[in-house]
């Protein structure tokens, strides 16, 4: 499976694919940007390798409207999810092994950790507050 393309046309379709509790995968570029233009094939091979995974990708200033107040400092920036706790959002080198690898460990933490690693510090208390695809799709 490759990943899903946020666009305005589309956020219905995408919101009701990042329901449930599959774990959630985006990657967030832009469209100018020539490194994230290059790293797509290796996000959609990630997303392939993990076919239990909502993979999605989003020009962030095709979708500004949708994304609200989300700062993106620099590309390419990935968010992790599950549910509606995140677990991972940051700029990452544009590496599929990288990816992969930090999508098989969040993946891997029980549910308790998650939970605990959520409130851990002021950062990714304001990821739950600030970085939820979830809710931002949900309007």
């Amino acid at each position: 499976m490759h990943s899903l393309t946020l666009t305005p046309d589309n956020v219905g379709e995408i919101a009701r694919a990042l329901e449930g509790d599959r774990w959630i995968v985006a990657c967030l570029c832009a469209a100018w940007c020539g490194t994230c233009g290059v790293y797509r094939n290796a996000f959609d091979g990630v997303a392939q390798r993990h076919p239990d995974k909502v993979f999605v990708w989003i020009d962030i200033e095709d979708n500004a409207d949708l994304l609200g107040d989300l700062d993106v400092e620099n590309f390419p920036t990935v968010l992790v999810q599950r549910q509606d706790r995140v677990a991972f959002f940051g700029t990452m080198l544009p590496d599929p092994l990288l990816l992969d690898r930090l999508v098989q460990a969040q993946a891997e933490l029980p549910e308790q950790e998650l939970a605990r690693l959520a409130q851990s510090s002021e950062e990714r208390r304001m990821w739950q507050r600030d970085c939820n695809l979830r809710q931002m799709l949900r309007g």
